[in-house]
């Protein structure tokens, strides 16, 4: 990781952070005073975010990662708290589509890769950065999901099978926390503009898309040290006040 303390500064850290929504936010908690650590690997793609940050007046630190490499997420946390001594923001928005196609067809190494990053992976990075949040006093952690997790559909294989896998996971963590000051949430952020989208529905029109821009606030108000929603499936759609 490039760059030094930030100590007078909230602490967030967003996977997938290199495009689409994960850059969205990044951006946006950059452009709120908070120092983020902007985890992809896509390093060029890592670079303009953090040029384009910087040009802002926000700060960042790049940590280009490979999110199937476990004993990295490891290595990932120590550095974290060597460094800063706590995180306070924690946003899982790294996730693989995979193949569309149907379980009986589906290629077995691309099925482990997107369980492993999209489930597993998560796992590795709750345990590294559980303690880290805990250090905070005032930690939010918020994992993004999709419909297809709640609403089964044919040939969504592997990617929908993670999903699931992760709301019940995320589930379990949120219930575990519920005395302590840890907030933990899921976002299900509806069809956006994204990569993934359009790799799922490469006929659509993009320009009818929300941008990712728009969950912003939403997951602004979600990171606040005011915001107690805690243990809650938030459809971008449904949250109103925001």
């Amino acid at each position: 990781m490039n760059k030094g303390n930030t100590p007078d500064k909230p602490l967030a850290l967003v996977t997938g952070a290199s495009r689409g929504i994960g850059a969205a936010i990044a951006k946006g908690l950059a452009d709120n005073g908070i120092h983020v650590i902007l985890v992809a690997r896509t390093v060029g793609g890592l670079e303009e975010l953090d040029n384009e940050i910087t040009r802002s007046g926000g700060s960042c630190t790049l940590a280009p990662l490979d999110l199937l490499d476990f004993p990295a997420i490891d290595r990932l946390g120590a550095t974290i708290f060597q460094r800063w001594g706590k995180l306070d923001i924690f946003i899982s928005n790294a996730a693989m589509l995979g193949q569309v196609a149907p379980v009986n067809h589906y290629d077995p190494s691309i099925w482990a890769d997107v369980i492993n990053l999209n489930l597993v992976a998560n796992q590795r990075l709750i345990r590294s950065f559980d303690p880290l949040l805990r250090q905070s006093g005032q930690g939010r952690a918020i994992f993004l999901s999709a419909a297809v997790a709640r609403e089964t559909a044919p040939y969504w294989g592997a990617y929908a099978v993670s999903k699931s896998g992760l709301e019940t996971m995320v589930d379990i963590y949120a219930k575990e926390n519920e005395k302590t000051r840890l907030r933990v949430n899921i976002v299900d952020p509806g069809i956006t503009k994204t990569k993934l989208r359009s790799s799922a529905f490469p006929g659509e029109d993009p320009g009818n898309l929300k941008k990712p821009e728009q969950l912003v606030p939403l997951f602004l108000e979600l990171c606040s040290a005011d915001c107690q929603i805690h243990g809650q499936f938030i459809k971008y759609e449904e949250a109103k006040n925001f």
